[in-house]
């Protein structure tokens, strides 16, 4: 009953167009799956990851055209961490962004381990964190691209950062019904605020973390383009997946009940700082309706919106493949 770790962060953006072409162009990301919202098929669904869609690789984006810029605030999933191998890999996507006009901070230490903290254009809130120094879950393989060493390439998720008004009501989900382990803390850069915490499962590192934050100061998260719906946890199969509802039950936490992806399998609970939290399998993968060396090049519909195929494709905008 321990979690592999971080599965996928899934945000909003109002353009995919432009997101396509940062996360695939600017980033050098895979987009391994080019769907839609299950919930709501009239607006995309993109799935981007290493080559091959391994969990814990992926960074997914609903397409909400109309959606308003983020007030940024509490009770939020409030920065996303994407791994790369080593130091070297952070100086040269510093001068990457440079060359793109991406914003971005200093590079600097966090945790034991050197960061870059960065934008989209929509404001999403990212960091580029090294593995040099990590020991834990495995990163994946960076997609080959053009003016993108594969030493540098993007490997997987790593720490999420929750910003919550009540941290001990999100500290009890954490640690009393998710079992995650404290390892670490650090003081606020804010006056006045408590210190921020590190919890983390499974084999740990990187790819196995959520720091939790608590702030006073701050309005609640107003969301919109630019900011995070929810993060995912990693299990092994449905088993364990089953085994997990039988534990929220009896730990009086409401949630979804099994929803079957297609892609994978999920439950859904809301924290009581109105976070949303998914715990999702690592199977059946991507390459289950498509050929892996064309994944993410032609619309892919699960099995129960494919009668609407005709429909779904004449609401949405042609986006290429992003290969």
């Amino acid at each position: 009953m321990e979690f592999k770790g971080i599965h996928h962060v899934s945000a909003i953006t109002a353009n995919a167009t432009a997101n396509l072409h940062f996360y695939t162009e600017v980033m050098g990301m895979r987009l391994v799956k080019k769907t839609v919202n299950q919930d709501a098929p009239s607006m995309y669904h993109l799935f981007y990851a290493d080559e091959a869609g391994t969990p814990g690789t992926e960074l997914t984006f609903f397409e909400i055209p109309h959606a308003g810029v983020t007030r940024a605030g509490t009770n939020s999933i409030s920065l996303t961490s994407l791994r790369v191998v080593s130091d070297d890999a952070l100086q040269f996507w510093q001068e990457r962004f440079s060359k793109h006009g991406v914003e971005q901070e200093d590079i600097i230490n966090r945790v034991g381990r050197q960061t870059l903290r960065f934008k989209d254009a929509e404001g999403q809130r990212l960091m580029l964190v090294s593995d040099e120094t990590n020991e834990g879950v495995a990163g994946g393989t960076p997609r080959e691209h053009e003016g993108i060493p594969k030493q540098f390439g993007i490997t997987g998720l790593g720490p999420v950062t929750l910003t919550v008004a009540n941290g001990d009501l999100t500290r009890r989900l954490i640690v009393e019904v998710l079992k995650f382990k404290q390892i670490a803390t650090y003081p606020s850069l804010i006056d006045g605020q408590r210190n921020v915490v590190v919890y983390s499962t499974g084999e740990g590192g990187t790819g196995a973390e959520l720091i939790l934050e608590e702030r006073t100061d701050l309005p609640t998260e107003r969301p919109g383009r630019g900011s995070v719906h929810h993060v995912a946890l990693r299990v092994a199969d449905q088993k364990e997946l089953s085994q997990w509802m039988e534990r929220l039950t009896e730990m009086n936490v409401q949630h979804s009940g099994f929803i079957d992806r297609f892609y994978f399998g999920s439950v859904y609970i809301k924290d009581s700082n109105g976070l949303t939290i998914e715990i999702a399998t690592d199977g059946p993968g991507f390459a289950t309706d498509e050929p892996f060396e064309t994944m993410g090049e032609s619309l892919a519909l699960p099995p129960f919106l494919e009668s609407r195929r005709e429909e779904i494709e004449s609401r949405l905008k042609p986006l290429g493949g992003g290969q």
